[in-house]
């Protein structure tokens, strides 16, 4: 069973990266994808539109239009929180935010199976293990925008396995 976990963040109203996101989230199956903010213009919610499942994000520090984003996000019934915004998928505890404000601390509580981030524009994954029993995959998919670094990136998370990688589109 395909349990396959979308994750994003700074897309920055970057439409072309975006829909290739979207292609690449469709073309993979993927049940689920979480935006960890800056979005940026409400407009660049619309190249989400044909994303074949459920968006969960976050606010990002660039977010100034809420009010229309949220509008806009409700119309492609997508959802949008305050970050950090706490959730489960799949039996998993799952942090979702933009700024990693905390990070480390809240990688070690081991509170969480997966933690996603934003904001810094640059790619991060890696595991930590403080006991045998619990594992905490930390991902920050990078910027799918690609505005700062010339690249666009995204990742693509097994919710059984806990297997990740990014995605270069």
């Amino acid at each position: 069973m395909n349990e396959l976990l979308g994750v994003m963040a700074d897309t920055h109203d970057n439409l072309a990266a975006i829909r290739k996101a979207v292609e690449y989230f469709n073309q993979r199956g993927v049940k689920q994808v979480l935006h960890a903010g800056d979005y940026i213009a409400p407009f660049s919610l619309g190249a989400l539109a044909n994303l074949k499942c459920n968006l969960i994000g976050v606010w990002g520090n660039n977010d100034g239009e809420k009010i229309f984003l949220l509008e806009k996000a409700a119309g492609l019934g997508f959802r949008i929180f305050p970050s950090p915004y706490r959730l489960q998928l799949n039996g998993r505890e799952i942090l979702l935010m933009h700024e990693p404000y905390e990070l480390e601390a809240l990688i070690h509580s081991q509170c969480y199976d997966i933690i996603v981030y934003g904001h810094l524009h640059k790619s991060d994954l890696r595991r930590l293990s403080l006991t045998p029993e619990k594992t905490t995959l930390i991902i920050n998919p990078g910027e799918c925008g690609g505005w700062l670094t010339r690249k666009s990136t995204i990742g693509l998370i097994d919710l059984k396995t806990l297997q990740a990688q990014i995605v270069t589109l």
